[in-house]
């Protein structure tokens, strides 16, 4: 190994060859980018404004200068012109001499004979021993009754209703328009009804077998047979039901 170093060739000088870096990449776009960051940069954006205005030393706060304060009063322009008062002043004296020649206790007996007495409040008491409360103001009396719209239907419910028509009328052109194009057939009321009966006939063949089975089930071919008879039973039930709640049946026209 060391042989293998050694070399004529090792005694000559060398000039160390440096590497030639290539040029730095620099983007043609670069000016643009820098003229947008600028365009949309802000002071205010990351660390606050650059110069910030130093608050005075005479500017201190005082006490109570953050409570609220109320408006200025406002100075009356006629202070001269007072309101007239509903009570007699001080200085006002009352009227003396003035005398009246009207007998107040005959007046008083007089309008207590000829007047109509006074008919009491209509009341009800939520119970036995109850507070009192007045019968007009509660409710319960029928005052409605002598309004002049006291029976009529409202406008609103009228209108609903002739809307409700006539969506249903262009729900039924439009089932029957699209029934047409499917070339379906309506189910008379004869066939409907034979269908019905003969729904209800095949149920009760099946009922009469369910009844028939064995009490204990021990095999496996019963209990799959007894399966089968439940779900014959249900799928009838079912038939018969939607048979019975809609009476206006279609079926494909073969």
């Amino acid at each position: 190994a060391r042989c293998a170093q050694e070399s004529i060739y090792n005694l000559l000088p060398r000039l160390e060859e440096k590497p030639v870096k290539p040029p730095r990449y620099i983007s043609t776009f670069r000016p643009s980018v820098k003229r947008e960051v600028e365009k949309n940069k802000a002071q205010w954006k990351t660390m606050g404004p650059a110069k910030v205005a130093v608050p005075s030393p005479k500017s201190f706060l005082q006490k109570h200068s953050k409570e609220p304060k109320l408006p200025a009063r406002k100075k009356e322009q006629d202070s001269k012109k007072l309101p007239a008062l509903s009570v007699p002043r001080r200085t006002d004296h009352p009227v003396m001499g003035i005398q009246t020649k009207k007998n107040f206790i005959n007046t008083n007996a007089v309008a207590a004979i000829t007047g109509l007495p006074k008919k009491p409040q209509p009341i009800y008491v939520d119970r036995r021993q109850g507070d009192k409360y007045l019968l007009e103001t509660s409710g319960l009396v029928p005052k409605y009754i002598k309004k002049k719209d006291y029976g009529v239907t409202p406008k609103y419910v009228t209108r609903r209703n002739e809307e409700m028509k006539r969506a249903q009328k262009e729900h039924e052109a439009s089932i029957l328009e699209h029934l047409k194009e499917r070339a379906m057939k309506r189910l008379s009321d004869e066939e409907r009804r034979s269908l019905l009966q003969g729904l209800k006939k095949n149920w009760e063949e099946v009922y009469r077998e369910f009844q028939g089975l064995s009490v204990e089930l021990d095999t496996i071919p019963k209990k799959m047979y007894k399966e089968k008879l439940e779900l014959q039973m249900k799928q009838l039930e079912h038939d018969i039901e939607v048979i019975e709640k809609h009476k206006v049946i279609y079926i494909a026209n073969e």
